[in-house]
């Protein structure tokens, strides 16, 4: 059975399960609102720091900025779970995470770098797959998202980039989803999906789907009923 998990920034993904460090005090008013009006129970999780054993069937949200959250513990169990093998998906704003952990980067690949301008006004964008081969993004198409394009990543571990975007304000390319190898494990990193309408993409859910099944090692074949 693959593993994978996901590590995100606060905003969910519908119907996840969670093993992460948020309390329900700190999520957002729209979030509390839809977890409230759910159908589904949320389930009771343990935070990171106390969980000895990642399982493949979780979903890691550890976008948190108290330091002390999950704190060493957490952040090493973590980390064990990718070396040995697992997978990590990073979504938006989780390269702002654990700014604290100097491993991070070796972990993420790329990293939030507050010095740098953060991103591009909230808008349309086009996204350029630069990477046909590699098994998330072959026979995937250029796309358009209503999104931020991020401009503020930082780092030097050796990363393949899979897809990118130009710039409006510098007519720079930026990476926007890209993919690296930790120990034994492997790690899908994208700076997509800032809210519910850059999800509502279907190429961004696609490169989501797709991705998360490479992570866990999973063969990432697009879904026969629909194209991205």
């Amino acid at each position: 059975a693959g593993q994978a998990c996901l590590a995100a920034d606060r905003r969910r993904l519908p119907g996840a399960q969670v093993a992460g460090d948020d309390s329900g005090a700190s999520r957002p008013v729209d979030e509390r609102r839809s977890l409230k009006h759910s159908s589904r129970r949320r389930p009771e999780v343990p935070p990171l720091a106390r969980v000895a054993q990642i399982r493949g069937d979780r979903v890691i949200h550890f976008k948190n900025y108290d330091p002390a959250v999950p704190g060493p513990e957490g952040q090493e169990n973590l980390a064990r779970f990718v070396r040995q093998g697992g997978g990590a998906v990073l979504v938006h704003f989780a390269c702002g995470a654990f700014q604290e952990w100097p491993e991070f980067v070796q972990l993420a690949g790329r990293v939030w770098d507050p010095k740098l301008r953060g991103h591009d006004p909230h808008g349309t964008f086009r996204v350029d797959i630069v990477d046909s081969k590699h098994p998330i993004t072959q026979g995937f198409p250029a796309f358009e998202v209503t999104d931020e394009l991020y401009t503020c990543l930082a780092g030097d571990p050796p990363i393949t980039v899979l897809a990118t975007a130009v710039s409006k304000v510098d007519q720079k390319t930026y990476p926007m989803a890209f993919v690296l190898p930790y120990g034994q494990g492997r790690v899908f990193h994208s700076v997509l999906g800032h809210d519910v309408k850059a999800f509502s993409t279907p190429a961004v859910g696609e490169l989501f789907r797709r991705a998360t099944a490479w992570a866990a090692g999973l063969p990432p074949v697009a879904e026969a009923a629909s194209s991205p």
